[in-house]
């Protein structure tokens, strides 16, 4: 399976709380919610074809922990999102946490990099992360993600935990597929290619 990620972020790169004002407060982030008056049926579409591609999915355990909360309780079997979470297998990477309740949960609590790459040899589409930024972070420094979907909101926050923060591994990517939505939301697909590349601009 492909290892891929979809992740909201701002246009300054946060990817903090973005479904409500109490998703995620830590550092005292008072900006939840910020993706809710741009989301609309475009982006719904697009995601909704992502969930699609999934044959399992791997979370952090605040994003499992979210997740876990709301998506049980919407047994619309016309919800493709709802659909997939509810009956693909997930994992959560945490050391802390005994049992997951979550119908076909199972937890990595050991090296975790070594466990995903394990996954990634079984057959299948896409091994998806959805959110799980720090999850995200050490595994793109493993060099596990193949593919990243980066969501891109028209709005600055100044404050709240970055994606890509500062000491990740120097990376380059292939951009697959670039759509927008009514409301100005970027949808970036991008394939891992390497190392960055570097040049000169010199005026002659």
């Amino acid at each position: 399976m492909r290892l891929t990620l979809t992740e909201f972020v701002t246009l300054d790169g946060v990817y903090q709380g973005p479904g409500g004002p109490e998703e995620d407060t830590d550092g005292g982030f008072a900006h939840g919610g910020w993706v809710v008056p741009f989301f609309e049926d475009t982006l719904g579409g697009f995601i909704h074809g992502v969930f699609g591609q999934a044959d399992a999915f791997l979370f952090g355990r605040r994003t499992y922990d979210i997740f876990a909360q709301a998506w049980p309780k919407s047994t619309d079997p016309a919800d493709p999102v709802a659909r997939a979470l509810n009956t693909l297998p997930k994992y959560v990477a945490s050391r802390t946490l005994d049992r997951a309740d979550w119908h076909h949960t199972t937890v990595l609590g050991g090296d975790v990099a070594a466990e995903v790459a394990t996954l990634k040899q079984q057959p299948g589409r896409e091994l998806q992360i959805h959110g799980s930024g720090a999850l995200a972070q050490t595994l793109f420094d493993a060099g596990l993600i193949d593919l990243v979907r980066l969501i891109v909101f028209p709005v600055v926050l100044g404050s709240g935990t970055r994606l890509f923060a500062p000491g990740r591994t120097p990376s380059r990517f292939r951009l697959a597929d670039l759509t927008s939505t009514p409301t100005g939301v970027s949808v970036q697909t991008l394939e891992l290619a390497g190392a960055p590349e570097y040049g000169s601009m010199e005026v002659e």
